[in-house]
């Protein structure tokens, strides 16, 4: 988009405030406002920030060994507008946003999530592919108006797939998904999930930056109408003990950049699916265990992998059979894809597309054969037979870092910031006494 074409719009929607936006590394939106009547300043100038913004955790102090305070002297970077990204906020009065990437001295700073992706993304339009994806989000809503902040917006049981005022009380989804669409999300459908109070909204495939940008806007503009209705809105990987996890499985595929014809379809290949897709798959059940801790980012998301789940618990890929951790699909053509079901609905959405998509590329670069696709639930398989998912973050960092080949795609500076993050919250969890140790131990003992 052209700065006069953005300079027509604000004047004709009557914008007067502007947002410079850019993901942390936990995918929350971080930026600043101003009039917009600043617009071809910032298009030129960009704004300064810290760069310790990505050392910050999210009880709000700065993580040690992060390579972004005081190891750089608590440097200043400079957020620069991709215009491409403007769009207005409808639900916020003459409101528009722009997402933007950190640069210092002219050049990328390499811990920006947004930055990774491009990174990877660039490798493959080397390799003429272009990346393609999609998404499927879940989240769950409370109501803290009904007396407690843990009160269920709906507390009815067997509610999944349907649709009526019983599950969505005061109209939120309508609006959320009107306002989405405004936003140009190509919205296909949402529905009440299986558990109370938990939600699912679909929007069409795309490239696979404009997925990651989309999700992003979607993530925080889904809070942000929730507190306007004064709900609360959660992508927690699993917020009670009662109910179950919320998922964000990726759909990932390759296309010719001209022709988009889809190239992981191959109606002579076993299965109908091409080698490279098969190298694929490969890729990500090499890295499986290495993506953990992205794909995975917080002590909670854990909890999300239980058998029985339709969560990942076992390493295995199959033909359209959601036990398993990378799924294909039925459908062929077009829509010939990979699900990768283990991402948790509270990771960041730049991150997992790169690490799927390194991942991926490792794959097809080295041939990695995945192995004959597992059949049936393998919930119920011997233990034994496949390998487990990490069960804990702390497993799963450990895996980070032992996975050179994703280290080296993701960026060592980013790797460094992220770990030191992860570390700094799993020592703040082992000194917090929770709720259950108090339940479990002070009334016996």
């Amino acid at each position: 988009m052209e700065l006069k074409e953005i300079q027509e719009i604000i004047k004709a929607k009557n914008i007067t405030t502007l947002r410079l936006e850019y993901p942390d590394l936990y995918g929350v939106s971080r930026g600043k406002m101003m009039p917009a009547k600043r617009l071809e300043a910032i298009a030129e100038e960009g704004l300064g920030f810290a760069q310790a913004i990505y050392a910050i955790h999210l009880a709000n102090d700065v993580a040690a060994e992060t390579g972004c305070g005081y190891e750089i002297e608590w440097k200043d970077m400079t957020i620069m507008p991709d215009l491409n990204t403007f769009a207005v906020l409808p639900y916020l009065e003459g409101t528009a946003r722009l997402i933007g990437n950190a640069f210092r001295d002219g050049k990328p700073i390499p811990v920006d999530p947004r930055y990774a992706l491009q990174n990877i993304l660039k490798k493959y339009e080397e390799k003429n592919l272009r990346a393609v994806c999609a998404t499927e989000l879940e989240f769950f809503l409370f109501d803290p108006t009904a007396g407690s902040p843990t009160d269920l917006y709906n507390s009815n049981l067997a509610c999944v797939y349907q649709l009526n005022p019983t599950c969505d009380k005061t109209g939120f989804l309508p609006k959320l998904q009107n306002t989405l669409m405004d936003l140009g999300l190509d919205i296909l459908y949402m529905n009440h999930e299986f558990f109370p109070s938990q939600y699912e909204i679909n929007w069409k495939h795309d490239e696979a930056l404009k997925i990651a940008d989309d999700s992003f806007t979607f993530k925080y503009v889904c809070k942000e109408m929730a507190a306007q209705e004064n709900l609360h809105l959660t992508f927690m990987g699993r917020p009670t003990t009662d109910g179950g996890g919320s998922g964000y499985h990726i759909h990932l595929s390759l296309s010719d950049p001209k022709t988009r014809k889809n190239l992981f379809d191959d109606p002579k290949g076993q299965d109908g699916i091409s080698d490279l897709t098969r190298y694929f798959i490969g890729g990500q059940m090499a890295h499986a265990k290495g993506m953990s801790a992205l794909f995975a980012p917080t002590i909670n998301s854990y909890k999300r992998y239980v058998p029985d789940s339709f969560a990942p618990y076992y390493l295995a890929w199959g033909l359209d059979n959601r036990t398993v951790y990378c799924r294909v699909p039925a459908e062929r053509g077009a829509a010939t894809r990979v699900e990768n079901r283990a991402p948790c609905a509270s990771a960041n959405p730049y991150l997992i597309f790169a690490a799927a998509f390194a991942a991926g590329l490792d794959g097809i670069e080295n041939k990695i054969d995945p192995g004959e696709h597992a059949v049936g639930d393998i919930y119920g398989v011997e233990p034994g037979t496949y390998d487990t998912v990490p069960f804990y973050l702390r497993d799963a960092l450990e895996e980070l870092k032992a996975d050179k080949v994703l280290c080296e795609a993701m960026g060592p500076e980013l790797i460094q910031a992220f770990v030191a993050l992860k570390e700094d919250e799993l020592d703040r969890f082992r000194k917090s006494v929770t709720d259950w140790e108090f339940n479990e131990y002070s009334f016996q003992l």
